[in-house]
């Protein structure tokens, strides 16, 4: 008659063993965003919870024998990985330098319109965007992406462009390894075709004769033609009284009308 084994007594399975659960927990941890507890480990895995236990102990005791850069702690009711104290003063020089933050979409807009056509004004980049443009200009100049070139030679303004570290950061050795922008850019029959449709929404409000919209291609009369019109009334109002005062009947003739009657 065979004994009846005892399951608490039994021999764990051999993918139940601490050894055999230690690459699986080492990847739930690296993509923990907070501490994890052994029972949410244990569930996860579908082990038991001492397993569980016994893998965390002796990877906690690897990394500490080994002299990793980073740690595993247990904190309040979880485990977590961290960085190592010794470590601190290059990771906060890391963090205050900023370089580890991405930029926002206005900044990488922004900059596309710098690399392109550099050396380029603020307020050019402003009127391209159709937003201001300031607070993302200074962030790009703080990061180091851009720089002051100058000074434009028709307007004074100050203008800006790219810089080494821009290329170093893109990957560029110069600017000619910038992507063309001709292949994002319409075809020249939708161009066409787009440009004719706006001329005939533009056409009937054109042709509203003289009390008609003014549009921007209404040209706005000199001081010598409302000089010369004002003149042209005055005469043919002064020949209209002429006119009248040489219909008018004299004296006599109103008398002998009078007697007539």
């Amino acid at each position: 008659m065979n004994a009846v084994t005892d399951p608490a007594l039994a021999e764990p399975a051999p993918e139940s063993t601490p050894d055999a659960i230690a690459a699986p927990l080492e990847a739930l941890l690296l993509m923990a965003t907070e501490p994890l507890s052994a029972a949410e480990l244990a569930q996860a895995l579908d082990v038991p919870k001492p397993v569980v236990w016994a893998a965390l102990e002796s990877l906690a005791r690897f990394y500490d024998d080994t002299g990793r850069g980073f740690e595993l702690r247990e904190v309040g009711q979880g485990w977590r990985y961290y960085t190592r104290a010794e470590h601190a003063e290059v990771i906060g020089r890391w963090v205050l330098e900023g370089q580890h933050a991405r930029l926002s979409q206005a900044a990488l807009e922004t900059l596309a319109v710098v690399a392109y056509l550099q050396p380029v004004s603020r307020s050019r980049v402003s009127a391209i965007r159709g937003v201001s443009v300031d607070g993302v200009m200074r962030t790009l100049a703080t990061r180091g992406l851009i720089e002051e070139a100058g000074h434009s030679e028709e307007t004074g303004a100050l203008l800006f462009a790219t810089t080494d570290h821009f290329l170093e950061r893109m990957g560029y050795t110069s600017l000619d390894d910038l992507a063309p922008l001709a292949p994002h850019l319409p075809e020249a029959s939708q161009l066409e075709a787009e440009l004719a449709r706006l001329a005939d929404q533009v056409a009937p409000a054109a042709s509203g004769g003289e009390d008609g919209p003014m549009t921007e291609s209404s040209e706005l009369p000199t001081a010598a033609d409302v000089g010369r019109w004002a003149h042209e009334e005055a005469t043919v109002g002064r020949e209209t009284d002429d006119h009248e005062r040489d219909e008018a009947p004299d004296q006599a003739v109103l008398d002998r009308l009078s007697d007539d009657a």
